[in-house]
């Protein structure tokens, strides 16, 4: 590295809080699925943003849409309507089972939109005793107070105390022990259908399946934290539409009801951001019409969300996602990177495991995985932690077999290097 390049570095970290360790490059542009640094060193960007950058660096029709509505109106009131919030907002009813939607501006934001709306509709509903929310381990739902308190990582975390009561945690995917959690003092449940940062673990149908029942029981809310695996990133427009059962006997000892085909499993409000964006700061929630309706006038709000840019660009990248071939293509790479790093296992066995869904990846080698993603960047290749011990892969959904192909060589060169 140059010392110019230190010296803004160790600048950078004097000024700025130091939240995230500094890496030792800076980045300086990127194009399609690949990021440069100042040096002018080429990385395949396999974090994108960690599923952010859904269609990739300067992506030419994001930025004809970024340039135009800029040049027209960026921002407004939320009162007034606006014909790119109608459009955000079509695509996003228009591709799932939801009728309202709220726009926000980050992920976090959304958690936080859907927690209040879950606890306005109960409170309406069942009454002022339903506060209660279930949430999971090794969870993770964001960085503000409300988020913060149904993430895990509150038990670790206790100089942030006291965080919002009345939450409760349940072990993932596990049927032994979640019926007991619920109550007539139950408002929500939240759940990640694939687990971003606690190990890229996709729920079981059949458990899901399970809470949609058990949520029906008494009433309660069911929340899909959408926010890294929602917006195409495993291959559906939502996450829930990749979850479907057939809820026969074999599911959960008996304890639902029979259907006789497989039926996707609907929550009944979704957290979105990161992806939707596709590197533009926006998120949102859309939830069924009984619970939006609960968020009346005085209830809710934000300066900036819902913002004439940003619904510009929210329907120009999900009006790409939207289409078939675009999903189409998203489970076909996933399927190849996946099966790409499975040969790698089975020829070497120094990968020795697989998580995820989609092009949301990832793998444990025989390499401690800090060590690892410090190896594959110097090989080329952008990546990221998951859980303790996971190398994570989501690159943008726009990744293409070759690029894959790169990938995988740049992953099976780095795995027999000497650590």
């Amino acid at each position: 590295m140059s010392q110019d390049n230190q010296t803004i570095i160790d600048k950078t970290v004097d000024l700025t809080f130091e939240t995230y360790k500094a890496q030792s490059v800076i980045l300086d542009h990127g194009e399609g699925v690949y990021a440069y640094d100042t040096d002018g060193k080429k990385y395949l960007d396999f974090a994108a943003g960690i599923a952010v950058a859904s269609l990739g660096h300067a992506h030419p029709k994001m930025l004809e849409v970024i340039n135009e509505q800029a040049g027209k109106l960026m921002a407004c009131q939320g009162s007034y309507v606006t014909e790119p919030k109608l459009e955000a907002a079509q695509i996003l009813v228009d591709n799932g089972c939801f009728d309202k939607v709220f726009f926000s501006n980050s992920g976090t934001e959304s958690v936080e939109c859907a927690l209040k709306m879950a606890r306005k509709w109960a409170y309406d509903n069942k009454g002022e005793q339903a506060t209660e929310i279930i949430a999971f381990r090794n969870s993770f739902h964001g960085r503000t107070y409300g988020s913060a308190s149904v993430t895990e990582k509150r038990l670790s975390q206790a100089f942030f105390e006291p965080y919002i009561p009345d939450v409760h945690f349940a072990d993932f995917n596990d049927f032994d022990g979640i019926e007991d959690l619920f109550s007539e003092k139950t408002a929500a449940v939240i759940i990640e259908p694939v687990q971003g940062e606690g190990g890229l673990n996709p729920a079981s149908p059949c458990f899901l399946r399970h809470l949609r029942n058990l949520c029906d029981r008494p009433k309660v809310a069911l929340i899909f934290d959408d926010v890294q695996c929602g917006s195409g990133r495993v291959g559906t427009f939502y996450a829930y539409q990749s979850f479907s059962c057939c809820n026969l006997n074999s599911c959960n000892n008996g304890k639902s009801p029979v259907y006789k085909e497989m039926k996707l499993i609907e929550p009944d409000i979704a957290c979105l951001a990161k992806g939707m964006g596709s590197g533009f700061p926006v998120g949102a929630v859309v939830a069924k019409k009984q619970f939006a309706d609960a968020m009346v006038i005085g209830t809710h709000g934000t300066t900036y969300g819902g913002n004439p840019l940003a619904c510009a660009v929210v329907a120009c990248v999900l009006g790409e996602i939207a289409q078939p071939e675009f999903l189409e293509h998203v489970q076909e790479m996933g399927a190849l990177l996946r099966g790409e790093l499975q040969k790698i296992k089975e020829k070497s066995n120094k990968i020795t495991d697989i998580s995820g869904l989609g092009l949301m990846l990832g793998f444990e080698s025989v390499v401690p995985v800090k060590e690892m993603i410090g190896a594959l960047h110097k090989n080329g290749l952008m990546t990221t932690q998951s859980g303790a011990s996971l190398v994570r892969l989501t690159p943008p959904l726009i990744i293409t077999k070759d690029e894959i192909m790169e990938a995988v060589s740049i992953i099976d060169k780095t795995l027999h290097q000497d650590f």
